[in-house]
């Protein structure tokens, strides 16, 4: 099973006020939250782009790989990785429980 942890939660005010159209709710994931999957159906709750971001790692993770970049993690068996918001970037860990 692996297990996602949001870490950080960055927003871009300057870069949303120059380049982003107004959206009503852009991202409703909170620091501190968990994801857990033991298969590679998205969780309830999660942000579908933030999914297909992670989706290939976790996927690699649940069928027994990792140490991912030759040893870029402490803990080879997790990754820390950002959705592709360039708004509002949101840093998650993910990791084999």
């Amino acid at each position: 099973m692996v297990k996602i942890t949001v870490m950080r939660k960055t927003v871009y005010d300057d870069l949303i006020k120059e380049f982003e159209n107004p959206i009503e709710n852009a991202c409703n994931i909170k620091v501190g939250q968990t994801f857990y999957c033991d298969n590679l159906e998205m969780p309830n709750g999660f942000c579908d782009s933030a999914w297909d971001t992670l989706k290939p790692f976790i996927s690699e993770l649940l069928n027994g790989g990792g140490n991912f970049y030759g040893g870029w993690m402490k803990n080879e068996k997790s990754a820390m990785l950002s959705c592709n918001d360039g708004f509002r970037p949101v840093s998650f860990l993910i990791e084999v429980i």
